[in-house]
């Protein structure tokens, strides 16, 4: 990331900035890229699936991408202090049978001193759509 906002996050602004940047990012699907806006030894909670370190997030976010075709990714500020962020988002895709889903969620952030991530805890839940329904493109 190219800009660096690190907390305390005491800024409505600031914040949301740091939520658009988040979402701009997962966005670009590049697993490696995304990787690096978490510390090294990041812990990650996704669905059911507990992850420790930026490897363990490069090989998830590599299965995910592959599995979840057509990705787009909205997130939405929800609540912040001090170092830690509430954020709610949704994200549309399609399997490789071409059956498409809405998948909503939140996510709890903390974030190191440096402005990385250091803790993400997600619950998501998907919703099959059909393409027609879409909403995010």
């Amino acid at each position: 990331m190219s800009i660096i906002i690190a907390p305390p996050f005491t800024d409505p602004e600031l914040a949301e900035q740091k939520v658009q940047l988040a979402e701009d990012l997962w966005n670009t699907r590049d697993p490696e890229r995304v990787a690096l806006a978490y510390t090294e030894d990041t812990v990650w909670r996704n669905r059911a699936e507990f992850l420790q370190g930026r490897h363990e997030v490069v090989a998830f976010l590599t299965r995910k991408w592959q599995r979840e075709l057509g990705y787009r990714l909205k997130k939405e500020l929800w609540g912040f202090r001090g170092n830690r962020m509430a954020v709610k988002f949704q994200y549309e895709w399609h399997d490789d049978s071409g059956s498409w889903y809405r998948s909503y969620g939140n996510e709890l952030w903390e974030f190191a001193p440096s402005g990385l991530m250091q803790r993400r805890e997600a619950s998501i839940n998907d919703l099959p759509i059909r393409e027609s329904e879409r909403q995010l493109r």
